[in-house]
């Protein structure tokens, strides 16, 4: 073996099939000094027992995408490095058991026609011609993609090594990394069994020892192993290599051909956790013990399944660990707390169909300095420092396997690992009625249960059991005064002689106003997409409030600090967890606030996107006139120790007002209806504000100018492709929630980005960007005939570029 070098570009740490697609796509990318380190032999951690299983449908579009690349990829490998890799295009089925079910599978249908993949729909009969081997008499539908397959993951992996190592990169067996090394806030390197190694990027690729080796330096990457099992029956009657790739989701099981016997592979409800005490030093290709008690009822379901099965005969019995995420999605991305620190870990049991673009997406992160798409919902910076708690974690992993498999339905809840972080509300507000939703850690009231009715949800893609509870929330909002729990929300200071000019220069907005004043504003990169969405409070000459959303926590204190300047004079600080959030909404909020303090609330002593202290029971609140719902109101701030005193006093004056508690479903209901974007989904890093509808909160001319200032002035000049509107569907019937495709004149031309029902509106509300040729006038664009589709069937909509509720904002003005 070669000796090991003394520096390089790149360390990857990790030989399973994830490392060495990040090392084969970083050579691939022209950084041929990468050096690829593993602990024992390739793929000898959790690589060499995966499946095969090759799919491309995931649950959201820029994920089904990147499996689509990993297939495409997967097809001409072979041919390419002259390895094996046990490719088969087969195709796949996915059955469904349920009514419920089949709904989601047609919702995949319609949303992999927005980037052209085929998967057809298929009745009872056509699944029985396709796979003989089944009992379909309690089927309802499935799906069939043609382009799905399987492949030998041992194979995969060693064809991408070949291709890396044809490409200048260098791969080290039986090297084991002990330490990564830094300095000044950066990864520097890393300390292995053989000596060390400089180098510019460190790109943390270690499977289920990822989280331990992250933690050593700070970085939060929650994951932890599960057991997971498969049996391989011989002698299965009818069985043959053409049949597909079959996926029974509501029986939690898989079958696969597997070089003349069957694999029967499930994703149980309850699973195990494994290695709470740690990881042999010496794994290396091994099996764990397993629990055949464990995996019985599922092979009991799988033998209804497929009759054959009770006259086969059980050739293997397997258990191995695999690392799976406390929300199911795998880690990727610039390390928020460790510059020059990437990871690619904790791929759920989907490493293999997911391998080829990670690594791609990885490499081109690398090379660029920045993610070549939106790939927030695998972003490492979503995680919260808490996540890396063991205790925390091997509770939720538990849930997390089994929810491979599990429906998707939409508002679907976390059942373990609750409770984690609560507002001074919380036990307040759960004898209000509150049902809690979990985002983030904390508990969130998403509705309200009236007396008599438990709090609990009842989940399908239609109306859920919550449907009318919100909807009475939702009128209260427009029509009297509701109170919502909004502590959550994540809450930064910055303050310094500087603090003004550093802020200016991150936003696009202009936010040096006078004290007191709420801007609205972006965060752009330097292509003008959008990193945050958000307000900033200036709260002194050299003080300001940033408020942002609990799920970009991480993110955008991360953005801010990395872009403020060494030599500037100001500090940034997370005081999230230092206030409480009382948004009181609606048009009789000015009579229930004004009947608590005797400061000035009327509309000239307190206008919109005003904030200031006020009197407040027995101490002082930050007020701050800003809504996210449409109406007039007043989000309160307040010292935590003083919050649930504030509380009570609201709730006891409220009742003279007709206070009505509001949950998360009635806050997204009311700004979908008023077209209020929402990071993450309506507007990305790949969104510009011109695309977004944004443009009146641009200040091109503002001193000093902005981040993404040139690239917004070059799209100006040449016109947008691509512009986002606001749906209704005409029917009142169909619910929408997002991905679901958009048609024009019966041509495809985008997708929902987020959706609700507007009870004021009478119908589902969507936004969706549709493209256009650049410099379309609205006109234009709105004049065509739009269709939403759903599950597969096609609904009217009316399109609209100005909000369908109250587009003059004289509500939020009264």
């Amino acid at each position: 073996m070669a000796a090991l070098p003394d520096r390089c570009e790149v360390v990857v740490i990790g030989g399973g099939v994830i490392g060495c697609s990040v090392a084969y796509h970083l050579a691939d990318a022209g950084i041929t000094d990468v050096v690829l380190l593993e602990r024992k032999e390739l793929t000898s951690g959790t690589t060499w027992h995966a499946a095969g299983l090759v799919g491309q449908l995931r649950t959201s579009i820029n994920m089904t995408q990147l499996a689509r690349y990993t297939s495409e990829l997967y097809r001409g490998l072979e041919a390419e490095t002259g390895q094996a890799t046990g490719y088969r295009q087969c195709g796949s089925i996915s059955i469904a058991g349920t009514a419920e079910r089949l709904e989601e599978l047609k919702r995949s249908a319609s949303m992999a026609k927005v980037f052209g993949l085929e998967v057809n729909v298929l009745t009872v009969p056509e699944i029985a011609e396709r796979y003989p081997l089944i009992q379909t008499d309690d089927l309802h539908g499935g799906i069939h993609i043609p382009s799905d397959g399987y492949a030998n993951a041992v194979d995969i992996t060693q064809a991408l090594a070949k291709g890396a190592r044809s490409r200048g990169a260098r791969i080290f067996t039986d090297t084991r990394v002990d330490a990564i090394l830094q300095q000044g806030g950066k990864a520097t390197g890393v300390r292995t069994s053989a000596g060390d190694i400089q180098a510019r990027y460190v790109v943390i690729c270690g499977g289920m020892w990822s989280r331990d080796l992250a933690a050593s330096v700070g970085v939060t990457l929650p994951l932890h192993a599960c057991e997971h099992y498969y049996v391989l029956f011989e002698s299965v009657a009818g069985l043959h290599p053409d049949l597909p790739v079959l996926r029974d989701y509501d029986a939690c099981t898989y079958y696969k051909y597997d070089a003349g016997k069957l694999l029967v592979g499930a994703f149980e409800p309850s699973a195990r956790p494994w290695g709470m005490e740690g990881i042999s030093e010496d794994f290396c290709f091994d099996e764990i013990a397993g629990d055949f008690e464990h995996f019985e009822p599922v092979l009991h379901d799988a033998m209804k399944r497929l009759p054959a099965l009770e006259q086969a005969g059980i050739q293997k019995f397997f258990c191995g660990p695999e690392s799976f995420t406390p929300d199911v999605r795998y880690h990727l991305g610039a390390a928020p707390e460790l510059g020059n620190c990437f990871v690619a870990a904790g791929l759920n049991s989907i490493g293999l169909q997911s391998a080829g673009g990670v690594g791609k997406v990885t490499a081109q992160w690398i090379r660029n300095g920045h993610p070549p798409v939106d790939l927030w919902e695998v972003d490492v910076r979503r995680n919260m420092p808490f996540q890396r708690n063991r205790h925390y974690l091997q509770e939720r992993v538990s849930e997390s396997l089994g929810l491979l498999y599990a429906t998707h339905y939409p508002f679907k809840q976390y059942e373990t690992g609750r409770g984690v972080r609560k507002s001074p509300f919380h036990d307040r507000l759960v004898k209000a009625g509150a049902c809690h939703g979990e985002a983030y850690g904390w508990e969130r009231p998403n509705w309200y249960a009236p007396v008599g009715v438990d709090p609990v949800y009842q989940y399908s893609y239609g109306r859920q059991n919550w449907f009318e509870y919100s909807a009475a929330e939702h009128r209260a909002a427009r029509a009297g005064v509701v109170l919502f729990d909004q502590s959550s929300f994540a809450k930064f200071r910055l303050e310094g002689r500087d603090a003004a000019r550093v802020l200016n220069r991150v936003c696009a907005n202009n936010i040096d106003v006078k004290t007191g004043r709420v801007v609205y504003t972006q965060w752009l990169n330097d292509r003008g997409g959008i990193e945050a969405d958000l307000t900033v409070t200036r709260l002194a000459e050299d003080a300001f409030l940033i408020v942002s959303a609990a799920e970009t926590e991480v993110r955008d204190f991360h953005w801010l600090k990395s872009h403020i300047p060494g030599d500037a004079h100001c500090v940034l600080t997370n005081v999230t967890s230092g206030m409480a959030v009382i948004s009181l909404m609606g048009p009789h909020a000015r009579n229930l606030l004004q009947s608590l303090t005797p400061d000035d609330l009327s509309h000239s002593g307190f206008p919109f996107a005003s904030s200031r202290e006020i009197e407040l029971g027995l101490g002082y609140v930050r007020a701050s006139r800003i809504t996210f719902v449409g109406e007039l109101g007043w989000e309160l701030y307040i010292p935590t120790e003083f919050a649930q005193d504030i509380y009570d006093r609201i709730i006891l004056a409220g009742q003279e007002h007709g206070l009505v508690h509001a949950g998360y479903h009635a806050l997204n209901s009311l700004r979908m209806e008023k077209a209020y974007r929402h990071w993450s989904h309506d507007v990305t890093d790949e969104d510009t504000p011109l695309e977004a509808g944004l443009e009146f909160v641009v200040k091109f001319d503002k001193p000093g100018g902005f981040i993404g200032r040139e690239a917004l002035l070059e799209q100006q000049e040449r016109g947008v492709s691509r512009q986002l509107l606001q749906f209704l569907l005409k029917d009142p019937e169909p619910l929408i929630y997002h991905n679901e495709p958009i048609w024009r004149d019966g041509e495809l031309v985008g997708h929902i980005t987020s959706g609700a029902y507007g009870h004021t509106l009478g119908g589902s509300v969507g936004l969706g960007y549709v493209e256009t040729e650049a410099g379309t006038p609205g006109e234009a664009l709105l004049a065509g005939h739009y269709e939403i589709e759903v599950a597969c069937e096609r609904f009217a909509a009316t399109a609209s570029l100005r909000p369908l509720y109250d587009p003059e904002n004289s509500r939020i003005r009264s």
